[in-house]
């Protein structure tokens, strides 16, 4: 468990940089659903304003699960309508299915998370980026010890790491607001 939370405490502080990738630019749009013309507007960005490979997008799972659904035909507020499945090829449906949601559109990962916040309407911020946009550096590493304290009549766990997460290049990378609320329909 101790462990788990250093995890959530990293992922936590790198999601917090996504507000400010590129000036604060919203590649995005809250309340709308993350469907896949949607994400092809983040690629196309990408490609245009020259990200150094490798490029990724790290959303919430309901807005990854909106791609899916919209993918399919399953979402009956979604704009590309029950006909867009048949234009999909198999090898990315399979890989939506078989992988959970986390699949490639070209040389582009979509990644999830489950530790992006969402705000009172639903929507969440996710992001678009080059792995050159940020860092994460690290001069202590997970330390676990025990700590006696015979005033609680206890064995105290510690658990310590050292480390920064910054943004190195503004310009590689956006954040984009989608809807994350769970698809019912």
């Amino acid at each position: 468990q101790a462990g788990d939370a250093v995890a959530r405490k990293k992922d936590g502080d790198l999601l917090a940089l996504f507000s400010s990738l590129n000036g604060g630019v919203d590649l995005g749009s809250a309340g709308r659903d993350l469907e896949l013309g949607n994400l092809l507007v983040l690629i196309g960005e990408s490609k245009a304003n020259n990200y150094p490979k490798p490029v990724h997008i790290v959303h919430h799972p309901y807005a990854t699960m909106h791609v899916a659904a919209s993918t399919f035909g399953y979402a009956g507020s979604g704009t590309m309508g029950t006909g867009a499945g048949a234009a999909l090829a198999s090898d990315l449906a399979n890989d939506m299915l078989k992988n959970f949601f986390e699949f490639r559109i070209g040389d582009i990962s979509v990644y999830q998370d489950g530790n992006i916040t969402l705000d009172g309407s639903d929507d969440g911020v996710g992001a678009i980026f080059s792995e050159a946009a940020m860092c994460y550096t690290e001069s202590v590493g997970f330390n676990q010890e025990t700590e006696r304290d015979a005033s609680l009549r206890a064995t105290e766990l510690v658990v310590t790491c050292d480390y920064g997460v910054f943004e190195l290049d503004d310009s590689y990378g956006a954040k984009a607001t989608f809807n994350c609320k769970a698809t019912t329909d």
